[in-house]
């Protein structure tokens, strides 16, 4: 069985959290924030690494961004990436103009093999005037994609 590391930032609501803490039981994953990682060398011990985090302003949280900067490279390891957002339930590795934060991973000689991103209650800026957006989410539905989506990526790994 593989062996899996979730490195995620949960600052808000608790939303990028709750994905992770699902994703981690299919899995039966380490979670650790960046702060609690030890020694850098750790990600050796895995054959995959999640990193997760919200989405600001469409970024990564920094800290994870500053994170990844510090990394030796990783050449071939498996990676993954996901996300909880406001704005988007949209994957990022599918778009155009791959966002700075999965360039950082690649460049550090990560294979991206998988995402996966859903709408989050989101009060930022603003929206915090107005009660924020997508209240209750991720919500089961999310949760439960969250779980089939390690599940298919954990078969995939054997």
């Amino acid at each position: 069985m593989a062996k899996v590391l979730i490195i995620y930032m949960s600052i808000h609501h608790g939303n990028t959290k709750k994905v992770a803490e699902r994703m981690a039981e299919v899995f039966g994953a380490e979670m650790l924030r960046p702060a609690e990682i030890p020694d850098l060398d750790i990600l050796n011990k895995y054959d995959l690494v999640g990193f997760g985090s919200g989405i600001y302003f469409g970024k990564f949280h920094r800290e994870l961004e500053r994170f990844v900067d510090s990394l030796s490279p990783m050449e071939g390891k498996n990676a993954f990436v996901f996300s909880t957002s406001g704005a988007s339930s949209k994957n990022f590795l599918n778009r155009s103009g791959t966002p700075g934060f999965l360039n950082k991973l690649t460049g550090k000689g990560f294979i991206l093999v998988a995402e996966f991103n859903c709408l989050a209650f989101d009060t930022w800026g603003y929206l915090g005037w107005i009660g924020g957006i997508n209240k209750g989410r991720p919500n089961d539905k999310d949760l439960s994609d969250a779980e089939e989506f390690a599940k298919k990526l954990k078969a995939k790994l054997r």
